[in-house]
């Protein structure tokens, strides 16, 4: 039997409590659960995968890359903890899912895609669809965005060996970053990053997650 919004958001809902031990979060914020139910995920799948869209699963989007499972985004979007007139840069856009539920819980979304094809996919796609305060760069996201920094959050949707400095510095100071740390091939940990007013970060490690690596260029960075 195919799953529906409803079952999607019920099962969001299950997981929430059932991780609450790791995440300290037994249910999430309503505003999230709520744009979790008005965002069609749907719209954001292939047409081959879209009777699996509200299925709590990642699905392939082309390009060796995938969307996330609807927990992963709701938890990813909890823990950002954003307001109403955050700006807020996305690393990895993928389908525009991620984006397009962040941009009606934030002012602005700049969210930036290695992959051309992904990238301009998910532009007109997301403009089809009447999304205004979401503007997407093709480039390589682990420098993030230099010329639109600072950020209120940042969230980083492929998994990185570690937390970029590049991105830790375009972070506002009071500000949130979440990203998956981890080699490809193995799991990874969601990780939390804030940054407080003097500008010093602490790191904290929420639970154990898989993700597609950022592409093989963002690694060498690091080398």
């Amino acid at each position: 039997m195919e799953n529906t919004i409803k079952s999607m958001l019920d099962t969001i809902r299950m997981e929430a409590d059932y991780s609450a031990a790791y995440t300290g979060r037994k249910a999430f914020d309503k505003r999230v659960m709520q744009t979790m139910k008005d965002v069609d995920r749907k719209l954001f799948v292939p047409e081959i995968f879209q009777k699996q869209a509200y299925d709590n699963g990642p699905l392939p989007i082309g390009y060796g890359q995938t969307i996330s499972q609807p927990y992963i985004v709701a938890l990813m979007t909890d823990l950002l903890d954003t307001s109403q007139e955050d700006i807020v840069l996305e690393v990895g856009t993928g389908s525009g899912y991620q984006a397009a539920i962040l941009s009606r819980l934030v002012k602005k979304v700049y969210s930036i895609e290695k992959i051309s094809e992904l990238a301009e996919s998910s532009k007109a796609n997301l403009k089809s669809q009447g999304y205004r305060n979401i503007e997407i760069l093709c480039n390589n996201g682990y420098y993030g965005w230099q010329e639109k920094a600072p950020f209120d959050s940042i969230i980083v949707t492929a998994a990185a060996p570690h937390i970029p400095e590049s991105l830790i510095s375009q972070l506002k100071p009071g500000g949130r970053m979440v990203i998956p740390v981890g080699h490809p091939q193995k799991r990874q940990r969601l990780m939390v990053v804030t940054k407080d007013m003097q500008g010093n970060t602490n790191t904290e490690s929420i639970l154990s997650v898989v993700f597609v690596p950022l592409v093989m260029e963002d690694f060498e960075v690091a080398n």
